[in-house]
């Protein structure tokens, strides 16, 4: 298995960093196991060193976040008709489905930034938006908010820990990592609370 943490900071200080981040970034949005984040994390720890730099890392992880965003969107699109004929109305699965595709129909662009945030979610989404035919201009603009959103929050989460901890970048990136999991956490609790003054209302 790939050691993406181990090659990020061997090449920290190289211009074949941004090609990893683009890498890991394209791999995650189709493949939850692969450790995007904490890669992209070290990038902003090392960027608050100078060792690397900011901007060509934020623009890397959102260069790779959109095309691997691009996959599932594309695979669905390719396979809807045999997606929807497994679905039999009724099923849990299609329920499912047809509540996501109304929620992408009357608001694609909440739907769209806020699954981002979530690994698996994001890809459901993905997926789900190409299944129903989300137009894909619409789609290719809110993906690019919603990257642009997620690579610049993680890679300052990174950036916040190393400007924290300059002396120890060890240190910096578990606070990094740290303060990425807790804005997540926050978030995603945001939205459970919405979720919820939205259902009794």
């Amino acid at each position: 298995m790939i050691d993406w943490l181990r090659i990020a900071e061997d090449l920290v200080s190289s211009p074949w960093l941004y090609l990893i981040l683009i890498a890991v970034s394209l791999l995650d949005s189709f493949l939850p196991a692969i450790p995007s984040e904490p890669v992209i994390v070290i990038a902003g720890v090392y960027a608050a060193s100078g060792e690397t730099q900011l901007l060509p890392v934020i623009a890397a992880t959102t260069l790779g976040a959109f095309m691997g965003d691009m996959v599932p969107y594309g695979l669905g699109r390719l396979m809807a008709d045999r997606v929807v004929k497994h679905l039999p109305p009724g099923t849990k699965r299609r329920k499912a489905h047809d509540w996501l595709r109304s929620e992408l129909d009357t608001r694609a662009g909440y739907v769209l930034i806020t699954s981002r945030f979530i690994p698996v979610g994001r890809y459901l989404v993905t997926l789900t938006a190409g299944v129903t035919c989300l137009a894909w201009p619409k789609f290719a603009g809110y993906t690019a908010i919603s990257c642009s959103a997620w690579s610049t929050y993680t890679v300052m989460a990174g950036y916040a820990g190393g400007t924290l901890f300059q002396d120890n970048a060890f240190i910096g990136i578990g606070v990094g990592i740290g303060l990425a999991i807790l804005i997540g956490v926050a978030m995603e609790g945001t939205r459970f609370v919405h979720r919820r003054w939205a259902g009794e209302r």
